[in-house]
């Protein structure tokens, strides 16, 4: 039935830890599944926005490159007309110096002809300086001393001549000369002779006269207004334009059939943004691809990268990059991830790390649950048989107490003293056994509470050994033990319990003695190694292979002694041994081969 049960838990347990691990299984394939989903969604979500973007940039470089083509119209027409203005002042400036010198004739034909009317109303008309006539028109100024000699007809009174001494200013006379009419001043001064009375007289002529003034400023005048029409006819821009015109003139481009993909796309800025939209939707991985003619099989652009041109299905994504176009090629756009799956699984390192951290964490679980039951259950057969030796042995000497207890019931047994001394000691021999027996339980029990009491004394080792060798010398010589004891220890004192050491001892060399198949041979040396006292304990018995020796100090466990059928024992003493050579800090150990002994090494502190 306990089979049963064992296996039956260890079946359960197996199916538990098959089905978390099969949930833990699928959760990573689903979570796989809705990464490569995500996956899919950012990079189709990527697409759309660089073929918005493609498709705004197609647009912007036609709106900038148009503006910038009317700017530079709009810049030469103006240099253009800057020319033409410049032109025209040029030929302005060139007509105004033609009518200046058509004027200045003009003014000389003018001053000539009063010059004559002058020269022929007066008599001896000289022209004289600005200082000169305002000295000679001097009112309440100094008097003119002049002395003038006249020729005068006495019959007709005409002067014939005249001669002046005097000069009414004292600066050299100068010659005027005809060079240029800026050189002339404003108005011209004449000394002249009243020819009835030979009276000087100053005579002023204006350079240009009102109505040559007049006329001077009306060709002016319309010779400016010719100038301002002319610039006008110009216009202000001869070319000029409006934001809505240049949206209109690139709406008519973008309608246009024939216009090649190529000359749409901007394929160096291609990869950059392409990357820079997928960083912004977190991923890292490095694309390859390529854009096609949609309605024909012709690749366009490529990256070097992926020369062979390897876009296998499972890894590549496509979208038109100008969708909209009916009438051209809207081209194709595929995108391709070779390291997808990759980076997918790198993505769920963490959940794969947590699944693998679990699954580890229940196989241990169940390694360790199966360990602590086999273990439950070898100690459940341990205590089996330790009740079952005990009840053997507890039941040996009770049913000697009981016979002879029935004995001493009898009237013949009563009246024989030997018998009844027999029967006596008998009881007494199997009370003695039976309470070693429940003692030896009892303190092991204590051992194992800590309520163990250890009496520590100083022990010499060496003489221990020789009275426990006397206390076992009859069952020893029942086997026909032969016992070796090399007692080289010249320092064999140790600090600890006499009675449990003796115990220690007892079992040790009871062991040797029992578990030997023909007559014992028992070997027991002392030696000193450093602070510590080595008591080695030898046997040529049985034996016990690696795994038992392993367990040889465990509770309840007992060597199976083959064809050695009487050997009793609880399974206690060597686990009794161990803990007591713990508590005095010493430390117990074995080395044994089948069928060829056993040694015990005890290391106690000196």
């Amino acid at each position: 039935m306990k089979k049963r049960s064992f296996w039956l838990i260890t079946v359960l347990m197996t199916v538990a830890l098959v089905g978390v691990f099969v949930m833990q299984l699928y959760y990573i394939m689903e979570s796989y599944k809705l990464k490569s989903q995500l996956f899919d969604e950012q990079v189709n979500q990527t697409l759309s926005t660089v073929v918005n973007k493609i498709q705004r940039r197609n647009v912007a470089d036609h709106l900038n490159k148009k503006d910038a083509e009317n700017r530079l119209r709009q810049v030469q027409d103006s240099r253009q007309r800057a020319l033409d203005i410049k032109d025209l002042r040029q030929q302005y400036a060139q007509e105004a110096d033609l009518r200046q010198a058509e004027r200045e004739n003009q003014i000389e034909n003018y001053l000539n002809q009063q010059d004559s009317i002058i020269r022929a109303s007066y008599r001896a008309p000289n022209v004289i300086t600005e200082k000169e006539f305002v000295s000679l028109s001097s009112r309440g100024g100094e008097r003119l001393d002049m002395q003038v000699d006249a020729f005068i007809d006495i019959r007709s009174l005409v002067l014939k001549g005249y001669s002046m001494r005097t000069k009414p200013y004292a600066p050299a006379p100068k010659t005027f000369e005809f060079k240029s009419l800026q050189s002339l001043p404003d108005t011209l001064r004449y000394l002249v002779y009243d020819p009835a009375n030979a009276k000087p007289l100053t005579v002023s002529v204006p350079k240009i006269s009102d109505d040559l003034e007049k006329k001077f400023k009306r060709e002016d005048e319309i010779a400016k207004k010719k100038l301002e029409l002319k610039i006008l006819s110009l216009g202000k821009d001869t070319f000029s334009y409006t934001r809505l015109s240049v949206v209109e003139a690139v709406s008519k481009e973008l309608q246009e059939v024939n216009v090649p993909i190529y000359k749409r796309i901007n394929f160096n800025s291609l990869g950059s943004l392409l990357r820079q939209e997928l960083l912004a939707n977190n991923i890292t991985l490095e694309p390859a691809y390529r854009v096609s003619l949609a309605k024909k099989d012709s690749i366009i652009f490529m990256t070097a990268s992926n020369a062979k041109g390897e876009f296998l299905p499972e890894n590549t994504y496509k979208t038109p990059l100008f969708g909209n176009d009916l009438f051209r090629d809207p081209g194709m756009l595929f995108v391709s991830f070779p390291n997808k799956n990759s980076a997918i699984i790198s993505n769920l390192s963490a959940t794969l790390a947590s699944s693998a951290g679990l699954l580890l964490v229940l196989v241990f679980i169940f390694s360790y649950t199966l360990y602590a039951i086999l273990k439950q259950k070898k100690i459940s057969e341990m205590k089996t048989d330790f009740i079952n030796n005990m009840t053997h042995e507890f039941k040996t000497p009770v049913a000697t107490i009981m016979i002879a207890s029935e004995a001493l019931k009898d009237p013949e047994v009563t009246e024989d003293k030997s018998r009844l001394k027999r029967l006596a000691g008998i009881i007494y021999d199997e009370n003695v056994r039976l309470g070693s027996h429940i003692e030896r339980v009892l303190s092991i029990a204590r051992l194992e509470k800590g309520e163990l009491k250890m009496e520590n004394t100083e022990v010499d080792m060496n003489d221990l050994i020789m009275i426990v060798l006397d206390s076992m010398e009859l069952q020893l010589q029942k086997r026909n033990a032969v016992i070796t004891v090399n007692t080289d220890a010249e320092n064999a004192v140790v600090f600890g319990d006499e009675l449990h050491l003796s115990n220690v001892l007892y079992n040790l060399i009871d062991n040797a003695n029992k578990y030997s198949s023909d007559a014992p041979e028992i070997t027991i040396t002392t030696r000193n190694t450093n602070k510590n006292l080595i008591i080695e304990i030898a046997d040529k018995g049985i034996g016990m292979t690696k795994d038992q020796a392993k367990r040889i100090f465990d509770q309840f466990y007992r060597v199976p002694t083959g064809n050695l059928h009487d050997v009793k024992g609880f399974g206690l003493g060597l686990n009794y041994v161990q803990d007591i050579i713990k508590k005095l800090n010493g430390t117990v150990k074995v080395s044994s081969e089948k069928d060829k002994g056993t040694t015990f090494e005890i290391s106690l502190p000196l």
